[in-house]
């Protein structure tokens, strides 16, 4: 049971009520529709009068449309469905090496997306969001609604950019000049937060009625998203999450961004995928590589070298999440980034090395593959904006 926080809290008034009743009826139009009002009030065992009040309001803000069903016979039935004619939101994938503006639909469905190299030089980089994300409010007539953030370090809950240690970025006005500059609201997270988020919210349906997972975000670094209770669990000034440090052993064929060879990151991120498959083809032809998504490409085309490389990495990837399970006994663990493609290759050995160090008597804990794409941290970046749509209002 939760314990009620008194300094925050506050009593349930009717507006409260109604606000929550709003939201529940929204959830089951986006996560059951196409769906009948009939069916709505069966399902919550609102009054059918509630339910048309709550429908006609969501109608007028925008959200909800009526559709015609499949006729049986007669007159074809009213449904309601998201309406998912305009881009709602802006989400900005700040990458490494490069960095993705997109827009989307009340549906989390990619509409239109640019995207360029990120520079090191911080000015640079958010003028060319900038710059982008006005194409995109011009282009959509007013109809945009805010924009969401992923970045790979660390935001406290305010939304203020701490540190990016790839480029040593340090407490930047990212979020208040990209707002001035659009007169949108933005929002932001950490990459891996943002994209367990969007897990929670336009995942598949399994992990949708899950709880309790941990997401593990494999790209240049490793990073982790946890979800506790239906919730994003940021910890103090936004730093829970950081498993990518933790210690799992000697000798990583590479360092993590903070100069360690002991870390996770350093022993089942890309870059220690690419340095194993640089060693095992030392000396061969025709082995020159120019990214990760090559190094799968060969993988899956059973290349012998570029699958020992991925399957190693996928045995420190089950190290990791089964320190991850023994910890916080999460229901999944939901592996994503672009690994995820080579999911054939590197599965078994993950899910062996996870059986062979838990300890005994500890549940079971599913590890899937994510179904976002190999870019779940620009979903995540949609998710921050979109999410607000549905989420509902927090019982203190």
């Amino acid at each position: 049971m939760r314990r009620i926080d008194l300094k925050r809290a506050n009593v349930a008034r009717s507006n409260t009520i109604r606000n929550i009743n709003r939201q529940i009826v929204l959830n089951y139009v986006r996560e059951r529709g196409p769906i009948s009002r009939a069916e709505i009030a069966h399902e919550t065992a609102l009054q059918r009068s509630t339910v048309s009040l709550i429908v006609e309001q969501l109608r007028v803000d925008g959200l909800i449309e009526e559709v015609s069903g499949e006729s049986t016979g007669g007159r074809p039935p009213v449904l309601l469905s998201l309406r998912t004619a305009d881009a709602v939101a802006i989400g900005v994938d700040l990458g490494t090496t490069r960095t993705i503006v997109a827009t989307s639909d009340l549906a989390g469905r990619v509409l239109d997306q640019e995207q360029f190299e990120t520079n090191p030089n911080s000015a640079k980089t958010i003028q060319a969001i900038i710059d982008c994300s006005q194409r995109f409010i011009r282009r959509n007539n007013g109809t945009i609604e805010g924009i969401g953030v992923s970045l790979p370090g660390l935001v406290d809950p305010e939304g203020k950019e701490l540190f990016i240690p790839t480029f040593n970025w340090r407490d930047l006005p990212l979020a208040s000049e990209i707002s001035e500059a659009t007169g949108l609201p933005v929002t932001m997270d950490n990459d891996a937060n943002a994209a367990a988020q969007a897990e929670l919210w336009f995942g598949r349906p399994e992990i949708r009625e899950v709880r309790d997972f941990i997401l593990v975000l494999v790209e240049t670094g490793v990073g982790t998203g946890i979800v506790f209770d239906g919730q994003v669990y940021r910890g103090e000034n936004g730093a829970a999450g950081e498993f990518g440090h933790m210690t799992i052993g000697q000798g990583a064929p590479v360092a993590c961004a903070s100069g360690s060879r002991e870390c996770w990151e350093a022993f089942a991120s890309e870059r220690s995928a690419l340095a194993r498959f640089k060693d095992l083809s030392s000396g061969r032809n025709g082995k020159s590589m120019t990214s990760f998504g090559d190094l799968i490409d060969m993988a899956l085309r059973s290349d012998g070298a570029a699958r020992t490389a991925l399957k190693e990495t996928g045995h420190y990837l089950g190290i990791g999440i089964a320190n991850l399970i023994r910890g916080l006994a999460p229901q999944a663990v939901i592996v994503g980034g672009p690994i995820v493609r080579a999911w054939p290759v590197i599965s078994t050995d993950i899910q062996k090395t996870v059986e062979a160090t838990i300890c005994r008597g500890l549940p079971s804990t599913q590890i899937i593959a994510s179904t976002l794409g190999p870019e779940p941290t620009l979903m995540g970046a949609l998710s921050l904006v979109l999410a607000s749509k549905f989420a509902s209002i927090p019982v203190t």
